[in-house]
């Protein structure tokens, strides 16, 4: 679940900018397909979880969404395991997006 003040933005940008697929459960509740994910715990001093959408060229998913007005407020990191950044969701805080560097489950 996402929450957010403005979910018709939210909507609008899973369905036109990042092309999810979706079904109409009725009403307006529009459910999202997400790609296949991943799952890790890691060590905080605070709970919390992050969401990030995995890509394979992170430069180049980068670059097609700014091009659909995407706004992104991070620069690309390496972290190691990977290749981070962060954009904006319009209407709902922001989520993360990168290019995993490390073995996967899905593979």
């Amino acid at each position: 679940m996402l929450y957010a003040q403005d979910t018709e933005k939210v909507k609008a940008f899973f369905r036109d900018v990042l092309e999810l697929p979706f079904v109409d459960a009725g009403r307006g509740w529009q459910i999202f397909a997400l790609p296949p994910a991943e799952l890790a715990s890691h060590p905080a001093e605070e709970n919390r979880h992050e969401i990030y959408l995995m890509c394979q060229d992170v430069a180049a998913t980068v670059e097609k969404m700014k091009a659909k007005g995407v706004v992104f407020t991070m620069e690309i990191k390496d972290q190691g395991w990977g290749l981070v950044t962060q954009f904006e969701l319009p209407g709902g805080g922001r989520m993360g997006l990168y290019q995993p560097r490390h073995p996967s489950p899905l593979a």
